[in-house]
């Protein structure tokens, strides 16, 4: 995000050497005068112009026309009396970066007519000052009609672009928002009914187990055939989510490791052939969001990652040989740990985090589809 007003252009390095040049030239046209009184004023106009040009960035309010109209009598005057119209591009510069409309036609607009009312003058005062560049006059004057219209634009196309980034993320957030509401939801409507009649049939074959065997066992039967039921639901509701691998994960691992010019090392297989689509979404964006911060504020030139399955758990570790993380994360810019966390809280996963000699991050999500699809 760039901040309302910048003394210097955005490229500084050609641009600022044209701005001190602009910033010197005005005691050579000074100077060129033998009078003390001339001197004298030429000098103290330039230190107010460059007081009123300071006070003039650093305002954030009304105050801020205020100094600029100080900057164009100081303009105008230098333009008189030296023939020295160049201060007008340092005006025009920061006119293309006056946020409000309606301010900037205003100024863009006086500027521009008392510049050129100015050098008409100068031309009657005393022709033998401005006839010899005239070529640099005009360059200046179409500098001060053009300029601003393009910083200006460009100003606007630079909020625009913050706008949009910022509508992006928080409709990256709304999606994921929605998505989980819609998960609940689903959820809610396939379990929610089907566990409380479990339950409620439950407690009937407990308080028939000894009165009634018969009715017992059938109320058995009947809560395993809502169970299975109620599986098969879940399994069409997860099968309709859209899966993301871990295997095409590490495609664009790799590639984003290949342009930080971090070396990569693999362990271990991440094909979990029996992992749900929910649990390999969920690894999915914590194993990006762990690269992410490897690639931003480890400053690490090598980076391992396992993938290791057990019997009750699934596991990948992103080892790097960055600076570590201070407190555990805490401070670390964008919040990202705690986004993997409340991931992985969804899943019944964990996160672990230890910083030495570089950081490990260890991701940890129970394997208990298996043992529910063979029940």
């Amino acid at each position: 995000m760039r901040s309302w007003y910048s003394i210097f252009p955005k490229s500084p390095w050609l641009s600022i050497y044209a701005w001190v040049v602009f910033c010197i030239l005005p005691f050579f046209y000074i100077l060129r005068s033998a009078s003390p009184v001339d001197l004298t004023i030429g000098v103290t106009l330039l230190v107010f112009f460059f007081l009123s040009y300071y006070f003039s960035v650093k305002s954030k309010s009304g105050l801020m026309y205020m100094w600029i109209s100080f900057e164009i009598v100081i303009t105008v005057l230098m333009t008189l009396l030296f023939g020295y119209v160049y201060l007008s591009i340092f005006i025009a510069f920061f006119i293309g970066n006056i946020r409000n409309p309606v301010g900037f036609f205003i100024i863009y607009g006086l500027h521009i007519a008392i510049l050129i009312g100015a050098i008409v003058a100068g031309f009657f005062i005393e022709i033998d000052l401005f006839l010899p560049q005239i070529h640099f006059i005009i360059i200046s004057v179409i500098g001060v009609v053009l300029l601003p219209f393009n910083l200006y634009n460009r100003q606007k196309r630079d909020r625009l672009q913050d706008q949009l980034e910022v509508a992006r993320q928080r409709i990256s957030e709304l999606t994921i928002v929605q998505e989980r509401e819609r998960i609940a939801r689903d959820l809610h409507d396939t379990l929610g009914q089907k566990l409380s009649m479990i339950g409620l049939k439950s407690d009937l074959a407990v308080r028939l187990m000894e009165r009634d065997p018969k009715a017992a066992v059938t109320e058995i039967h009947d809560i395993r055939q809502i169970s299975s039921t109620a599986l098969k639901e879940v399994r069409v509701l997860v099968s309709g989510m859209r899966r993301v691998k871990l295997k095409e994960e590490l495609v664009r691992v790799r590639q984003l490791l290949k342009a930080a010019e971090i070396e990569l090392e693999l362990e271990g297989d991440p094909n979990f052939p029996d992992m749900s689509p929910i649990v390999e979404n969920v690894l999915v964006m914590c194993l990006r969001e762990a690269i992410n911060n490897v690639v931003k504020h480890s400053y690490a030139k090598y980076c391992c990652i396992v993938f290791e399955r057990t019997e009750k758990e699934f596991m990948i570790s992103v080892k790097d040989n960055g600076i570590g993380i201070a407190q555990n994360g805490v401070n670390l810019p964008g919040n990202g740990l705690d986004g993997m966390e409340e991931r992985l809280e969804f899943v019944n996963g964990s996160l672990s985090i230890t910083s030495r000699e570089g950081t490990q991050v260890m991701i940890t999500v129970p394997a208990v589809l298996k043992q529910i699809k063979e029940g």
